[in-house]
């Protein structure tokens, strides 16, 4: 069984002041790594507890669950006295400071960066915001559908069979908080990397934009910019393959390389459409990809969705469901990583929770946690 001691991050001390899910995400990963994570909350608590969607027959929110399970929880006013010692005590015996404070509150709340550095000079100081902290747009604020559309993202969607179903509906924004996990994940990434630095630079200040993290999603879509390619959302697709519509259900099915369309033509039992000559040459299959395209689409339509992926599998072609949460929840090889731990929450009552999106073949992540109490850390003090 995994201890706490050799998980990856065992050691680190981290510091988080976050009102954004993105700043919160990112302390979410490195707390499920197995850093020591303390949120610093208002009195009231972190507005991400009273966030959307909430869990079912309970007054807690899902969001919050998810991105806080496994961190601790100490109440602290910046703008009080009492609240700036406390800070800086913490802050004094921390590696990393996550913080998505608006810049025109930081002077008052004493979150000066370079006023930081100077007393804490091994921290490295992580500024997560939507537009980052220099530029015209540093004081911009922004919300999840702002920085979807502001990254590029929502300029491509919808695409594919959305679009072809419902070509006179608006651009869309992804459900959830796509932008901001991007965001969290880069702040993640950039205060470990500037972490294991410090040794040899001392602590950094690391600026992190959400709209820069979402632009590097699409950078595939960026880099056709070269070749005068301009992608939008009625163009952008695979020349065939995509997301299909089954006898019971949804699927995606991608192949990109000629063993895989090899495999296809298997799995579709070898019509004679399939078997023309002329498609061994994928460019041609490229520019017949709107009628391939039909011709999977009726088939797909007679045949159930697990059968197909299972003998998509067999073929080495690449298939997968549309699958429920619950279905994801209860999936075999989801089971079979570990990906989901039980977390108790602050009434007891213990849900699934995703550990992180990756693992680690030799030192498995701890799975599940407690929800932290408001102000949990100084009750427990004063005990």
């Amino acid at each position: 069984m995994p201890s706490v001691d050799n998980q990856p991050l065992a050691g680190c001390r981290v510091i988080e002041r976050s009102r954004s899910v993105a700043a919160a995400y990112a302390g979410k990963l490195l707390a499920a790594m197995g850093a020591r994570v303390v949120m610093l909350e208002p009195e009231e608590g972190s507005a991400l507890r009273r966030a959307p969607p909430w869990l079912e027959g309970a007054q807690e929110s899902a969001l919050f669950a998810y991105l806080s399970v496994g961190k601790r929880s100490s109440v602290c006013d910046l703008r009080s006295p009492e609240g700036q010692a406390d800070f800086l005590q913490e802050l004094g015996e921390a590696d990393i400071f996550i913080d998505d404070t608006p810049l025109d509150e930081r002077e008052a709340c004493g979150l000066d960066a370079e006023a930081l550095a100077r007393r804490f000079p091994e921290l490295v100081h992580v500024s997560v915001l939507p537009f980052g902290a220099s530029g015209p747009k540093a004081h911009w604020n922004a919300e999840e559908v702002n920085l979807l559309h502001a990254g590029g993202e929502g300029y491509l969607l919808p695409n594919g069979l959305s679009n072809e179903l419902f070509p006179d509906r608006p651009p869309l924004k992804i459900y959830g908080h796509f932008s901001e996990y991007q965001g969290g994940s880069s702040a993640a990434m950039c205060a470990l990397a500037a972490w294991w630095a410090v040794p040899i630079e001392g602590g950094q200040y690391v600026d992190v934009s959400v709209q820069d993290a979402v632009l590097a999603v699409g950078a595939f879509a960026l880099q056709r910019l070269g070749d005068g390619s301009l992608e939008h959302r009625t163009t952008r697709s695979f020349r065939y393959g995509g997301v299909f519509r089954t006898l019971d259900g949804y699927l995606e099915l991608l192949t990109l390389e000629d063993r895989q369309w090899q495999g296809l033509v298997e799995l579709l039992g070898q019509p004679a459409w399939a078997c023309d000559p002329a498609l061994v040459d994928p460019l041609e299959r490229s520019r017949r990809g709107d009628a391939i395209n039909q011709h999977i689409r009726a088939w797909m339509a007679r045949h159930p969705t697990e059968q197909i992926v299972a003998r998509a599998q067999q073929l080495g072609v690449p298939a997968a469901k549309y699958r429920t949460p619950e279905e994801v929840v209860q999936g075999e090889q989801e089971r079979a990583r570990g990906l989901f731990g039980a977390a108790t929450l602050a009434s007891g009552r213990e849900v699934d929770v995703l550990v992180a999106p990756f693992q680690f073949r030799c030192t498995p992540l701890l799975r599940g946690g407690a929800v932290p109490a408001l102000n949990e850390m100084s009750r427990e003090a004063t005990a």
